[in-house]
């Protein structure tokens, strides 16, 4: 008989049963795979933007587009300052990067997998390896854990920290969904969030690899006629449209996407307005007179990119430099500051960073993320309806609401 079983060995789990076990609960920790933390160590592309260095609790919320209010006691018992001490003091040093991302100064992912882990162990939680088939529930409150190998687990309390069904082959394939499903809990439709775009025109495909540094994205509603993101960084071209940093968090931002509802506008040179664009243009006009147009545009943008913009430019490839007009270098100083792409949709929720959706936040109590349906049952993480923007508020969200459903389980 356990105090507290904790299914699945991620970022929430780990707090989770780290803080349980440091009130002296006998805890132990039922993952699916041989090592705990499989998700965590591949965020950030392998450095892990751990937390997000913001400071006030209105503006955390504000970047959980979806139920952030419900979040209000979690965040307030455990702030992005408290994770970064948190993993300072168990021996990782961090760094505070543009937008006030938090990476460990290692930039290894690994280091803060290693300080999960040690933190459940050390404080007293066990790892047992295997996947949790159902919860065992009697008159009306939770009693352990079945698994598929058909072995019970007695335990007073327990906490669902399944993930999301991003990442699949981590081991977040949506199996929380379905042991909260079958205890009376409702299911908010999972679907993928932050993540890579698919895109109507064929030309993404050309230049598929090609990494645009420095630009400036915006996505327009063409329903509501009005801009819903904007955002400055990195983007990535691919063969089904597009991906990278900005593209990932412009994605949070579609609501009911379909084919056509939504417009990317990429500013190739952000650092220029219009005028100086075109008075650049001329400049590098007139050092290349008697070239032919595809060859004078080596020096303002990628060569991959080149015989895009001049298909969509509308003027003729082998057209001489010197020959083009006023009102042509005009159209084209329009679209190298409005590339537009026409958005078809997401991609696949297992190419997402996280998932959208979940355990209803109104089956959750969120002063200790104890279910309302069922007693001494807890959700942490990803598993339930909350997501948030790109810039390590995710994890937070995991570390806050494991840590909260930790200190809360089997309290008097």
């Amino acid at each position: 008989m356990f105090d507290v079983c904790v299914i699945g060995g991620g970022a929430a789990g780990l707090m989770a049963a780290g803080a349980a076990a440091k009130r002296g609960l006998e805890t132990v920790i039922l993952e699916r795979n041989e090592k705990v933390g499989r998700k965590v160590i591949i965020t950030g592309k392998g450095r892990c933007n751990v937390t997000n260095n913001c400071t006030l609790l209105n503006d955390l919320i504000m970047n959980i587009p979806v139920n952030g209010r419900f979040l209000f006691s979690a965040f307030s018992k455990f702030m992005p300052a408290d994770t970064m001490d948190f993993f300072e003091n168990m021996g990782v040093s961090l760094k505070v990067e543009r937008g006030d991302r938090v990476f460990p100064e290692s930039d290894k992912a690994s280091d803060i997998v290693d300080a999960l882990r040690k933190f459940a162990l050390s404080s007293g939680a066990e790892v047992i390896t295997g996947r949790a088939k159902e919860l065992i529930v009697d008159n009306g409150a939770v009693t352990g854990v079945k698994t598929y190998d058909d072995e019970i687990i007695n335990a007073k309390s327990v906490i669902v920290a399944t993930g999301g069904k991003s990442y699949p082959l981590t081991g977040s394939s949506g199996d929380g969904y379905i042991l909260a499903e079958k205890t009376g809990h409702t299911i908010v439709e999972p679907k993928p969030s932050l993540v890579p775009l698919e895109v109507h025109e064929g030309w993404c495909s050309d230049v598929m690899g090609l990494s645009l540094r420095n630009i400036a994205i915006r996505i327009e509603d063409t329903e509501k006629y009005k801009c819903v993101y904007k955002d400055f960084g990195e983007m990535l071209f691919t063969h089904f449209g597009v991906s990278g940093p900005v593209i990932l968090s412009a994605s949070s931002h579609m609501r009911d996407i379909k084919k056509g509802k939504y417009e990317l506008y990429i500013d190739l040179k952000p650092a220029l307005d219009e005028d100086k664009l075109d008075k650049r243009l001329q400049r590098d006009f007139l050092e290349n007179s008697n070239k032919n147009f595809i060859n004078a545009l080596d020096a303002l943008l990628p060569k991959k990119l080149v015989p895009v913009i001049v298909k969509l430019s509308g003027i003729k490839s082998s057209q001489k430099v010197n020959q083009i007009t006023r009102e042509e270098r005009g159209n084209l100083v329009y679209l190298l500051k409005n590339l537009k792409l026409t958005i078809n949709g997401f991609r696949p929720i297992d190419e997402a960073i996280i998932t959208s959706g979940g355990v209803s936040v109104k089956d959750i109590n969120p002063k200790n993320m104890m279910s309302k349906k069922v007693n001494n049952l807890f959700f942490a993480g990803e598993v339930i309806d909350v997501d948030g923007y790109t810039g390590g508020f995710n994890l937070q969200i995991a570390f806050s609401t494991g840590m909260l459903a930790g200190n809360s389980v089997l309290a008097d």
